[in-house]
Parts: structure tokens; C-alpha cells; sequence
């Protein structure tokens, strides 16, 4: 049954319900897309697509300039693997890291991608996203 916004009774109660109270799978189910949707944006150094999913706060602390620098200087985030393998997840608050082993298809080695997810609107949104 549609509520007065539109919205199902089973999307009013995915609402309530915290992102780290979400099991890993349902998690993932959220995060995975989200993470190739990065990497894709990443690897094209298209950043309007890269912060498409981002919170508002984190679109607002970027800075446009520094990120282009690092779309078009650096090898590993212009050379991002698709493969990727989920770790595990960190529950803090009310946000979820989630995190993977990412390789690059240029450079040898493994990194650690960090996807934070939260709610913001009512909409799962990214609050943070870094390969170390």
C-alpha cells in the first residue's frame, strides 16, 4: 500500500531501519554497486559521475580542483581493477565501511578501498570512499 509520500510500507520500514543494523549481505547488496560505479567513474576521470552517490557534506568538502589532479595524475585510481573482494564490514554509529581488496590492472600489489555508507534523506548515500 502506498503512504501519503508515495513511498511502500516495505520502503517506510527499510527506512527505519539503521544501515548497520543491514547484515552483510544486504549491505552488500548496496555497496557492490555503488563500488563499481566508483571505480567506473574513476577509471573514465569523469568526476561529475564520481560524486553522483556522495552526501551532500562530502560534495561540499571536496575540492573540485584537487580531485580533477588526481583523476588525471595518478596511475593507480585511472587504472582500477573491476575485480575486487570484499573483506568485511565496520559498523560505527550510523554509518558502515565496507571493505575491499582492490587491484589495479597497471600497477602490481593490493589496496584497501573504504566505501562508508549512510542514510541522508532517507537514501543510502556515500560518506566516504578511499584506496590506501
Amino acid at each position: 500500500m502506498l503512504g501519503p509520500t508515495g513511498r511502500t510500507a516495505a520502503r517506510n520500514k527499510e527506512l527505519q531501519m539503521s544501515i548497520i543494523e543491514k547484515t552483510d549481505d544486504e549491505i552488500l547488496a548496496i555497496a557492490n554497486p555503488l563500488w563499481s560505479h566508483l571505480i567506473k567513474a574513476s577509471n573514465d576521470g569523469k568526476y561529475g559521475e564520481f560524486v553522483k552517490y556522495f552526501s551532500d557534506g562530502l560534495v561540499k568538502g571536496l575540492n573540485e580542483v584537487e580531485v580533477g589532479k588526481q583523476f588525471a595524475k595518478s596511475e593507480l585510481t585511472r587504472n582500477l581493477s573491476e575485480s575486487v573482494e570484499f573483506i568485511g564490514t565496520i559498523r560505527r554509529g550510523e554509518h558502515v565501511s565496507v571493505l575491499y581488496r582492490q587491484g589495479s590492472t597497471k600497477k602490481e600489489g593490493e589496496w584497501l578501498g573504504r566505501l562508508v555508507l549512510g542514510y541522508e534523506d532517507g537514501e543510502v548515500r556515500i560518506f566516504g570512499a578511499s584506496i590506501f
